[in-house]
């Protein structure tokens, strides 16, 4: 049997505690599961409590209703639209990590006049909204569209071989590198194509453009990243690659390629270096635009030019260079020094032997030889950067996924899909 009267309140309500009619406004105020305890008019942003509701008057502007951080089951809220103007000034409701409906992402309120019941039931389901009025039995809970910050880098160029008596091979360019911000709807699969860097070769056989990378979608501008063009080498007769950012031309007979191409604003990449008159390939040139490096013309002292800069970007929270052009190789028998590759993962060159590869998942150009193979590209990248409290943990491909601050990070190293 209940009490007579007020009830201490610091002894735990009963089932017989409530027909008696004994609970209070400090009762009330508590948050007690199933109870709820009305307060005044919001009319700016707020984190709701447990066992409240909230009168929400979006007359002048829209806001926020961020929901509790850590709710027990059963918790509930009731929103409701004061002046009847949820559909021109929405409630956004904060997910706050958790779900709603299933999903971690932010929803909104988009009815006038519209009153939304949200119980926590679990961590599968989260908030459920358990009744509604002027939506039926079920409150629109709209998904809110979210920004995603993009990074395509493609696949670098190789470099073909060189040998002795028609001199070294130029370097291979930095895979052409853009980035985008684009708003994604909850539900889009973002598809994403990891380019391959192009191989590199022996003698004079000429070697691989890299392969593109890109991003696409439903509702999405495809991003697409052109491979790095590859190195030449006198003995082909025939203009380096053209790409992303260019190869690097070699002497007598193969001019650098140009970079850029496709054209893209801003620039994917830049031009490759040339030869400067001597038995040895220009460099690679750098991708990423503005500051991409053109690649370095070979030097009268039998060396390779320099392979181009790479460009940074700190999308993953830390600053990385990508897209570096290889290094042109140095004569073997002139007397020359290995050239060095640019930042951003290009290749070396090297005298003899076997050039330096251009680094995987940096889309680096691969190195040119004076005598021997070039080395190949190396492999694109594309990275996602997400708001955290919108990620869906929902794709393929196996990308690596961290955080940093607000944001969750999606590396793909390969092909693959993530769904917003």
């Amino acid at each position: 049997m209940g009490f007579v009267g007020r009830k201490p309140t610091n002894a735990p309500l009963t089932s017989d505690d409530i027909p008696n009619g004994i609970i209070g406004a400090a009762d009330l105020a508590s948050g007690i599961s199933g109870l709820i305890t009305w307060q005044s008019v919001q009319t700016t942003g707020f984190t709701a409590v447990a066992g409240r509701g909230y009168p929400c008057n979006t007359t002048s502007a829209a806001f926020t209703v961020t929901l509790p951080a850590t709710p027990s089951v059963g918790d509930t809220i009731i929103l409701l639209d004061y002046a009847g103007t949820f559909a021109t000034n929405n409630i956004t409701l904060g997910a706050n990590s958790n779900k709603i409906n299933g999903v971690v992402a932010n929803k909104l309120l988009t009815t006038n006049r519209e009153a939304t019941t949200l119980v926590y039931v679990d961590a599968t389901q989260g908030w459920v909204a358990s009744s509604g009025v002027n939506e039926g039995t079920a409150p629109s809970l709209t998904l809110v569209p979210y920004s995603v910050d993009f990074l395509v880098v493609a696949g670098g160029g190789g470099s073909s071989g060189g040998n002795a008596l028609m001199g070294g091979s130029g370097g291979g360019g930095g895979g052409g590198m853009r980035t985008s911000t684009q708003t994604v709807s909850v539900g889009t699969v973002i598809t994403v194509t990891v380019g391959d860097g192009g191989a590199g070769t022996a003698s004079a056989t000429p070697a691989s453009n890299g392969s593109d990378s890109s991003i696409s979608g439903s509702g999405l501008t495809t991003i697409t990243s052109a491979g790095g063009g590859f190195g030449g080498h006198q003995g082909q007769g025939t203009a380096a690659g053209s790409g992303g950012a260019a190869g690097g031309g070699a002497w007598s007979g193969s001019g650098a390629g140009t970079g850029n191409t496709p054209s893209t604003n801003p620039s994917q990449g830049a031009n490759g270096g040339n030869n400067n008159g001597s038995d040895v390939g220009g460099g690679g040139g750098g991708g990423g635009g503005a500051s991409g490096g053109t690649g370095g013309n070979s030097v009268a002292t039998n060396t390779g030019g320099a392979g181009g800069a790479g460009t940074a970007s700190s999308i993953t929270g830390s600053s990385v260079t990508y897209a570096g052009g290889g290094a042109g190789g140095s004569q073997a028998t002139g007397g020359g020094i290995n050239a060095t590759g640019g930042s951003g993962g290009g290749g070396n060159g090297t005298l003899i032997g076997t050039a330096t590869s251009g680094t995987a998942n940096l889309g680096g150009g691969g190195g040119g030889v004076g005598q021997g193979t070039g080395g190949s590209g190396g492999k694109g990248v594309v990275i996602l950067s997400i708001p955290t409290a919108s990620y869906s943990s929902t794709s393929t491909g196996s990308p690596t996924v961290t955080t940093s601050g607000s944001n969750t990070i999606l590396q793909f190293n390969g092909s693959g899909s993530y769904t917003a």
